[in-house]
């Protein structure tokens, strides 16, 4: 990136933290609901292993959908090609937690980054290791060079006493066959999943493998092939943000994938990966502020994949 990207990350900062204070918490999720609304940061990590970050970039938050991108990943690498077979890699189009299109393609959610999608690589990793959320958590550890990061049994408690679109669309997959699973058991993964908790420095650093060619930049291990990373990024740019992930891609151009804990991951492959948190939610369930930093630090740098 241009050698002034601190600069640049911190005058999209201030300009996006300066806009009217627009957009919403998640509150379906009850936990989400309690969090600090005025939260904001911004953590880049450079492949050359310089970093940079400002705001409130050491709080922690939940990762929430951020989070899939790391069981695909884990997917990818337990099976390989075999998880497309159960999966498609379209946009949907539609809510993150739509029914509709389920019926339309029998049991085939359309990328892997909608919650249908996610619920069948919860399955997929189930059917595959020995103990799925122990053995995810470890990879997710070993990524993140966080040897202590464990689920938040609160924030898990609370998705799991109020998921109930989560539980029909197991429910609806399992019956066109595509669940083989007890579903009780794939959707305590799934919340368990969703339910880590990161800052955004910790964040950027571990989906830096992504803008590296699938290797971990501390120690160069190889945790998939580049060819596997460039598919995840191309699944991110065009499904990372649901029904506005060609408006992501429009205004900012990058690959990139959010939760509606208000955090956002975005990628510059061979360059960077960059985490923004603030936790108002625009009308898509993504970060108001969080897209508009971003827009800015692309459109200032000249640094996108367009």
């Amino acid at each position: 990136m241009a050698s002034n990207y601190k600069s640049i990350i911190e005058n999209g900062y201030n300009l996006a933290k300066s806009l009217k204070d627009q957009g919403k918490l998640a509150t379906y999720i009850p936990e989400l609901a309690n969090v600090d609304p005025s939260m904001f940061g911004v953590h880049m990590t450079k492949i050359d292993g310089t970093d940079f970050g400002i705001g409130n970039y050491k709080e922690k938050f939940s990762i929430q959908s951020i989070a899939k991108v790391l069981s695909l990943t884990l997917a990818i690498k337990t099976i390989g090609e075999k998880i497309w077979n159960r999966i498609d890699v379209e946009p949907s189009g539609t809510k993150f937690d739509s029914l509709l299109l389920l019926e339309s393609y029998k049991g085939i959610p359309r990328n892997p980054f909608i919650n249908s999608g996610a619920i069948v690589i919860c399955d997929i990793l189930i059917t595959h290791l020995d103990n799925a959320p122990k053995d995810f958590l470890s990879f997710v550890r070993n990524l993140s060079d966080l040897p202590t990061l464990t689920y938040s049994d609160k924030i898990a408690d609370s998705e799991k006493a109020t998921g109930y679109r989560n539980v029909a669309l197991c429910n609806f997959i399992k019956s066109f066959g595509n669940i083989k699973n007890d579903p009780a058991e794939v959707l305590d993964f799934y919340f368990d999943m969703c339910s880590l908790e990161m800052n955004c420095q910790q964040l950027s650093y571990t989906f830096s493998f992504l803008a590296n060619g699938g290797r971990k930049l501390s120690n160069g291990e190889k945790i998939i092939t580049n060819s596997q990373s460039k598919r995840i990024n191309a699944l991110m740019l065009t499904c990372g943000f649901y029904d506005e992930s060609g408006e992501f891609a429009f205004k900012v151009g990058l690959p990139g994938k959010s939760g509606v804990g208000g955090g956002i991951v975005a990628l510059y492959p061979h360059n960077y990966s960059i985490a923004v948190w603030s936790p108002k939610l625009n009308p898509n369930g993504n970060s108001f502020r969080g897209m508009k930093l971003l827009e800015e630090v692309t459109t200032h740098s000249e640094m996108s994949i367009f």
